[in-house]
């Protein structure tokens, strides 16, 4: 009774298994480009939101100190924390000494944030 049992038990043929497989395919093709596109426009945008966090706090340090200051003295007043210099792996952060500008720059664009307070 039980060997009969086992016999009468179908399974899923070969043929069914390689199309649901190629559905899976076709599936991950679509929507991998898609994840990749949107993590590349997020870390845009956060280091846009970084560049203009760094330019407030220059603009704190002015307000206070009456000077322009380096990425160093914002971090050694405790204006910013960790590593400050960069944002992602190769974009670096820089300030204008002569005008207080946080530019962010990496091997194809720079974008400035420009300072907006009066003097």
């Amino acid at each position: 009774m039980f060997i009969q049992k086992l016999k009468s038990e179908q399974g899923f043929t070969l043929i069914e298994m390689m199309i649901v497989m190629l559905v899976i395919s076709v599936i991950l093709i679509i929507t991998i480009p898609n994840v990749a596109q949107h993590n590349a426009n997020i870390n845009n945008k956060g280091c846009q939101a970084y560049v203009k966090m760094v330019q407030a706090q220059v603009q704190a340090y002015q307000m206070d100190k009456n000077k322009i200051p380096t990425l160093d003295e914002l971090k050694s007043a405790g204006y910013l924390n960790g590593d400050a210099t960069s944002c992602g792996n190769t974009k670096t952060i820089k300030i204008d000494s002569s005008t207080g500008n946080v530019t962010i720059a990496d091997s194809t664009t720079t974008t400035t944030t420009t300072n907006t307070t009066s003097q």
